[in-house]
């Protein structure tokens, strides 16, 4: 592939990119800060960190959506000029997201106990779970209104105020979690309410940006339920779309630990440092959502393939880049993780492929986002549903079958990235996703 040296795409890529770095790297703090506080509390407590993390992180995961849909439908409206409906677009994703919010936080709240059980906590680490996945869940109302309003900025082409709102709110979250923890000696349940204290205070900060949005162009606050079933719509068919993807994910792990203990470990490493990569390659794919929505909303389909194709170009250089240090980071990077041999050897031999993966993986994200950016939704959903069932739901069960090893199982992976690269290029080079237009009709 020829790279031009540059494009007129460059600087708005970088500009929307790289806030959007520093706003990933900043988001999986929550739960680090919360493990390193509670870590010095005990093992029982970390346990429960452990189970009810997981938990949340898996449902906050899911309505992720919250934000890809906002992002997409707000550029449309912003590329069409009609700031007016992109604002009533962000008041939609509000309105939708308390919604879903509050009937999470009632549902995790009754079900909290089973939960806590299906995921197998003993008698001593479920107390402590139990504590602080309650506690937790008062805060999803906000928590998903903070999607909803990430998402408003990202469509107003605004990356720089979602680095801004995560630092502050990770900064206010150290601090007051110590403060809760240490000071008034209120344990893992402190813990809870640091990190809900500074979901509560991000939302209301992103209700001030949109209240001003709103204002400033005369949008109505009403719900609008039209605008909010359509929302619905998309938001249902992304679910579809992550939670095939956690399916395979989970599902992963599931095969590595019948595998054997040692194998499960060193897939821990290697799925950490996968997962770490991807947060960094998906910049360019939250810069994908921004632009392409904006310029179909322009009516402007030659612009939003040129753009998409120089963002193809920079990630697969990321995606090059970032490979070849995990090869030559390799010797350092395993001993940081375990000092087993045995786990040692086989992150070793896996992270050969976690580095193969890196330029796959770079076009494949930032397909994700310009196709998001397009509201493409349905067309993702049902290519990762076929990824997953058609690809990696066989592979694994082959490698369990065979008594494969944690490097096969890794070929699985593989190769389901490889599934979802083609349809993700293929449907790219057909044109399909290009609707042009202030809201997709089809």
């Amino acid at each position: 592939m020829r790279v031009e040296r540059r494009s007129v795409h460059d600087r708005e890529i970088l500009r929307l990119a790289v806030p959007a770095l520093g706003a990933l790297a900043v988001e999986p703090l929550y739960i680090l800060v919360d493990t390193a506080i509670v870590g010095h509390l005990g093992t029982d407590p970390l346990g429960g960190l452990a189970v009810a993390g997981s938990v949340l992180v898996a449902v906050f995961g899911i309505f992720n959506f919250l934000a890809y849909s906002t992002t997409a439908a707000v550029a449309r409206r912003v590329g069409a000029g009609d700031r007016r409906a992109a604002a009533e677009q962000g008041i939609a994703g509000v309105w939708l997201a308390v919604a879903l919010g509050i009937a999470l936080m009632a549902l995790g709240l009754i079900f909290a106990p089973a939960i806590v059980d299906l995921m197998g906590a003993s008698s001593s680490v479920a107390p402590p779970a139990l504590t602080y996945l309650r506690i937790s869940l008062l805060g999803a109302p906000f928590m998903l209104l903070m999607l909803a309003g990430m998402g408003y900025a990202r469509g107003l082409q605004d990356t720089r105020s979602t680095l801004i709102i995560a630092v502050a709110a990770n900064v206010w979250n150290l601090l007051i979690e110590i403060v809760l923890v240490y000071g008034f000696d209120l344990g893992i349940a402190g813990s809870a309410w640091g990190t809900v204290s500074a979901q509560v205070g991000a939302a209301l900060v992103y209700v001030v940006l949109i209240g001003r949005s709103v204002q400033r162009e005369g949008a109505a606050v009403r719900p609008h339920a039209a605008t909010i079933r359509a929302a619905a719509v998309v938001g249902g068919q992304l679910v579809l779309r992550t939670g095939t993807l956690l399916l395979a994910i989970t599902g992963a792990t599931a095969v590595a630990s019948r595998i054997g203990d040692a194998d499960v470990a060193a897939h821990q490493v290697a799925f950490q440092l996968w997962w770490f990569l991807a947060l960094a390659l998906d910049a360019v794919a939250i810069a994908g959502q921004a632009m392409i929505g904006r310029f179909l909303g322009a009516d402007d389909p030659l612009q939003a393939r040129a753009a998409a194709r120089r963002m193809i170009e920079w990630s697969v250089i990321a995606g090059l880049v970032l490979g070849g240090l995990v090869v030559l980071a390799r010797p350092w990077l395993v001993p940081l993780f375990t000092e087993d041999p045995a786990v040692r050897t086989l992150a070793l031999d896996v992270l050969w492929l976690v580095a193969a993966l890196q330029p796959l993986n770079a076009v494949v994200f930032v397909l994700d986002g310009v196709l998001i950016g397009a509201g493409d939704a349905r067309y993702l959903a049902g290519a990762m549903a076929s990824a997953t069932f058609l690809v990696f739901v066989p592979g694994a069960a082959l490698v369990l079958g065979l008594d494969g090893t944690l490097v096969w199982l890794w070929v699985v992976i593989c190769l389901f990235m490889a599934a979802r690269l083609v349809g993700n290029v293929t449907r790219f080079l057909g044109g399909g996703w290009q609707v042009t237009g202030a809201v997709r009709h089809r």
